[in-house]
């Protein structure tokens, strides 16, 4: 069950209602995270703001396979089937490796940066006080400082964001079928 009440859709205000209705009817994780955010639209709206272009516009360094393949692996660690059922950049990553929850340790297909972006964001996830100078120092091998940055920036939104809707239990919401 949802932490939080769950608004109904006709009581949205104009930009959840706008992300809900646009949602197909069988992503009813979708569906609850605009209705459970009602009490605070311009907080979505702010943060989707951030979000969307650095991971679906374009914007950023980053190729979207790699922000994907991070996106969904610390959605695995953090327990957050609505972020791992979702698929910002569905063309990237296929759905064997999303099913497989895109572990670095998986030698299937992954090039020699996206390990090391999957390896980092994993560590960042739960280990994060034990990443030292040799782990930056690899990453700087295979990544522009500015490439780093952004990486490290996506990463720290995608566990902290994920973790907050695994909190509110939202994929545990009733099912409507």
């Amino acid at each position: 069950m949802s932490r939080l009440p769950l608004a109904e859709p006709d009581a949205l205000p104009p930009y959840l209602k706008a992300i809900h209705d646009a949602t197909p009817e069988e992503n009813w994780l979708g569906r609850h995270f605009a209705r459970a955010f009602a009490p605070a639209p311009d907080l979505v709206q702010a943060y989707q703001g951030f979000y969307h272009p650095w991971h679906t516009g374009g914007a950023g360094l980053l190729e979207p396979r790699l922000k994907e393949l991070i996106r969904l692996r610390i959605a695995t660690l953090n327990g957050c089937v609505l972020c791992k059922s979702v698929r910002m950049a569905p063309d990237t990553v296929s759905e064997d490796e999303a099913a497989r929850g895109v572990d670095a340790a998986d030698e299937g297909g992954f090039t020699a940066r996206e390990r090391a972006a999957i390896h980092f964001a994993e560590k960042m996830a739960v280990d994060h006080h034990n990443i030292g100078d040799e782990d930056v120092a690899h990453m700087r091998r295979l990544f522009s400082d500015a490439e780093f940055l952004e990486l490290s920036m996506m990463a720290g939104q995608y566990i902290g964001f994920g973790r907050v809707l695994a909190m509110l239990q939202l994929e545990v919401a009733s099912c409507p079928i």
